[in-house]
């Protein structure tokens, strides 16, 4: 049987970042962004929390500094979809 941390979370984009994701055309980029979502979607805790706001889901914030990238994202209550809200490559 799988144990539910082995399962990968769903990435789901925000309208913002779905925009932002349309006008990355380098290669070199695309694939600095698919490794750190790939990062993000096994273990959606890996981000730093960002202070705010705890009325609603946690903004957390993930930054790759060898590939360059930066991801601000939160996770739904069940664990199973990271919406990303900003992305920075």
């Amino acid at each position: 049987m799988t144990s539910p941390r082995s399962r990968r979370a769903r990435i789901a984009f925000s309208d913002a970042a779905a925009k932002q994701l349309e006008t990355i055309t380098s290669e070199s980029e695309i694939h600095a962004l698919d490794r750190a979502l790939v990062v993000i979607s096994v273990d959606p805790d890996i981000g730093e929390p960002i202070p705010g706001n705890t009325t609603g889901p946690q903004l957390r914030q993930y930054t790759d500094d060898i590939e360059a990238v930066r991801v601000l994202y939160f996770v739904t209550t069940l664990r199973t979809v990271v919406i990303v809200a900003y992305i920075e490559v």
